[in-house]
């Protein structure tokens, strides 16, 4: 029996209804004191733990979710325990009336805590250019130069997002699939009733499950490190370069599987939140491409792979060594064309041969997956977005008077205006006309993008144009370069997440003048506190960011920026996938790509069943694109995981799944945050820090693997390209 509906009292689809109140409350107070304490402290204390995170590898990090689940017991004890009286200004601030303690801690609080930490707690991608240009390129440009180039990519993003809240926010077609997780996880806790099945609560069995975590990572993260690099196979036979690159897990495909460390397994996400549909398409993909392909290519020495480590975040010369960028350098950082002849092109190592090959296929295959799958939804979008009728959610935030766009448009030239000032006042190198462009791209990205983002939970990227367009147009400056792609993808990434949480106010009818002091508080004050952050370790912990550093702060994130900035920006797409490059017939996956999609779409329409509706071409290519500095082991041991906890457990017990599943998944994040951070402020930073030099810390690093050693040494004169 089905059950009927009205739609001027709902939204017109059921995964919205079945997940979003459709009643309100516009008495519920949101803008509380108790609500800005919870917010800023958890907000402020991520997004400084997941910098630090950002410089490690292997390295946990804390998501929003794990927060929702912080904030409530946190809320709760403040409703508690704080005193229940109004507080009244004098006259002269206004007379207003606040209360530290204005009734249960509710929903609307709660959410915006959550929208302060989704759209802060990340690290930008702006910082990790900055980091790069002062350790690679000698450019320090200091703590002013830092913090509004943080902001100023960060907030840019917030200002678009208002301004296509009309297209992307307003329409109940607008669904945004991934909200409606947080509002059912949010409705869930504040529901206020008791769990029929009994047994342990779920805020106790985090606890446990927390502390727990917490005390075992002092095994792989601080006495026994072997088991966070687990590579018994490579322990074995040290010496022999084959098995270590195929069993290896610091620099190898991973096939030994078993890892004990949390932050390895988790490195790509958490496999206990990811649903088992995708963790498959996603390993299929690693399997075909790392597993099958990278073998072939590697051990057949296609573009001289098997010269270099087969996983590697470092760039290589013919000699085999680690390319000397300072050798083509300029004083000022600019490309010497002479210098480059005499010393030698740029090699890459498998992992990075492989990523802009599927870079390449993906980069079409989006574009055709979309049409053939989501075009006439999108088109839908695009012709019915301005005569949709207003559903239950539209018309219940009527009651709150809305954001002027004159605010989001304020903001927008506020920020394009310092992004010309700091670019011009510390002599970055980029023109503002190229500034111009990189604003343009995500500005004309973020509607259509956020169209299939909103109504397939598919995100499009724009990687790697905002790597070709400045390689083209300012050739031969890797800094510039960086700072464009900063801007580009940046942009666009904080636009699509600030829409998207314009969204999730949309749901729980937050009044939207509170969402929008909330998050451009949150992202300017932990933009500010996170340079400071950086600023503080980059002076204080040794050798940080070097491959030998003793409490693995070896900035993965910011070599493969430096790697990228050295391909696109510095060497230049031309030269490095020209016609007479070696990488040249990478470009032909361009025309892979938009065909990989087309025999699924047929297979599904001509025989339509359950399997085949769930593979997807894009998911399939962009799983691997965290490799480097991924290596194999992130990605098998993810899928094991995934595959106990996804598909056994939920098959076999659902009832503990639905509950404690999740809740299980932030515990070991939160565990696993806390004890690293402990350790190293406790153990290994005070006085030159602790060491036990025993087999368990040390044997790991005699082989093969941990080297990262070649297959092949390279001719006496150096490699010739073929």
């Amino acid at each position: 029996m089905e059950f009927e509906f009205d739609e001027d009292e709902d939204s017109p689809y059921p995964e919205v209804r079945a997940s979003v109140s459709n009643v309100d409350d516009t008495e519920m107070p949101a803008l509380t004191i108790r609500m800005w304490v919870i917010g800023l402290f958890l907000t402020l204390a991520s997004g400084c733990a997941n910098l630090f995170f950002n410089f490690r590898q292997p390295a946990p990090s804390i998501v929003s979710n794990v927060l929702i689940l912080l904030a409530h017991p946190l809320g709760k004890l403040f409703a508690l325990t704080l005193p229940i009286r109004v507080f009244r200004l004098p006259r002269w601030l206004g007379g207003y009336e606040f209360s530290l303690n204005p009734g249960p801690w509710n929903i609307k609080e709660h959410a915006l805590v959550f929208i302060m930490a989704n759209v802060s707690i990340g690290v930008p991608t702006a910082l990790n250019a900055v980091v790069v240009a002062e350790i690679y390129y000698g450019v320090k440009l200091g703590y002013g130069f830092n913090a509004l180039l943080i902001l100023t990519t960060q907030l840019t993003g917030f200002s678009l997002a208002g301004l296509c809240r009309r297209f992307l926010v307003w329409p109940a077609s607008m669904v945004w699939p991934q909200n409606l997780i947080v509002c059912t996880l949010l409705n869930t806790l504040h529901a206020e009733e008791e769990d029929a099945r009994g047994g342990v609560s779920r805020f106790r069995f985090f606890c446990y499950a927390c502390v727990g975590s917490f005390f075992y990572f002092f095994l792989p993260g601080f006495l026994f490190q072997a088991l966070s690099i687990f590579s018994f196979v490579c322990w074995i036979k040290p010496n022999d370069i084959v098995v270590n690159q195929l069993f290896g897990v610091s620099g190898g495909l991973g096939m030994s599987v078993l890892v004990f460390d949390w932050s390895q397994i988790s490195w790509i996400a958490s496999p206990l939140m990811v649903p088992w549909w995708a963790q498959v398409q996603v390993f299929l993909g690693f399997f075909i491409v790392y597993w099958v392909l990278c073998p072939i290519l590697y051990y057949t020495n296609s573009w001289d792979l098997s010269y270099f480590p087969i996983m590697s975040n470092d760039l290589y010369d013919r000699f085999g060594d680690k390319y000397d960028v300072r050798r083509v350098l300029t004083a000022n950082n600019e490309f010497n064309q002479t210098q480059y002849e005499e010393y030698s092109p740029l090699f890459l190592p498998a992992s990075y041969a492989i990523t802009y090959l599927i870079a390449f296929a993906l980069a079409s295959a989006v574009v055709v997956h979309t049409v053939l799958y989501h075009g006439r939804t999108v088109i839908r979008g695009f012709t019915q977005v301005r005569t949709e009728k207003d559903d239950i959610h539209a018309k219940l935030m009527r009651a709150y008077p809305e954001v002027p766009d004159w605010w989001y448009l304020l903001s927008f030239l506020a920020c394009f205006g310092l992004a010309i000032l700091t670019a011009e006042l510390w002599h970055t190198g980029i023109p503002v006309w190229a500034l111009i462009i990189a604003i343009a791209l995500p500005a004309v990205y973020l509607v259509p993008s956020g169209y299939v983002f909103a109504m397939t939970g598919q995100s499009i990227g724009i990687n790697l144009i905002a790597q070709i367009i400045p390689g083209m147009i300012l050739p031969g400056k890797p800094i510039p370069n960086m700072i464009f792609k900063a801007y580009a993808t940046q942009t666009l990434a904080e636009g699509s997440q600030f829409v998207g949480d314009l969204k999730l106010g949309h749901y729980i009818k937050l009044p939207p003048r509170a969402t929008f002091i909330v998050q451009m508080t949150s992202t300017a004050f932990v933009g500010l506190l996170q340079v400071a952050v950086k600023e503080w370790m980059f002076a204080n912990i040794e050798d940080i960011c070097q491959t030998d550093q003793k409490d693995f702060l070896t900035c993965p994130h910011n070599q493969v920026i430096y790697t990228t900035s050295v391909i696109w920006g510095l060497i230049g797409p031309a030269r490095q996938f020209g016609a007479s490059s070696i990488y040249h017939p990478q470009l032909y996956a361009i025309i892979i790509g938009a065909v990989l999609p087309l025999p699924f779409w047929y297979w599904q329409r001509r025989w339509p069943n359950r399997y085949v509706q769930y593979i997807n071409t894009p998911v399939i290519l962009n799983g691997v694109g965290l490799i480097p500095p991924a290596t194999g082991i992130n990605y098998s041991s993810w899928f094991l995981a995934g595959f106990i906890f996804q598909y056994l457990v939920r098959r076999r017990n659902f009832g503990w799944w639905s509950k404690f599943n999740y809740i299980l998944s932030s515990a070991l994040d939160c565990g696993t945050v806390l004890a690293v951070l402990f350790i190293f402020f406790t153990l290994q930073f005070p006085n030159g820090g602790v060491n036990l030099e025993w087999w368990g810390n040390t044997v790991y690093t005699e082989t093969a693997d941990f080297k990262r050693l070649p297959l092949r040494s390279p001719p006496a004169g150096g490699i010739v390209p073929s």
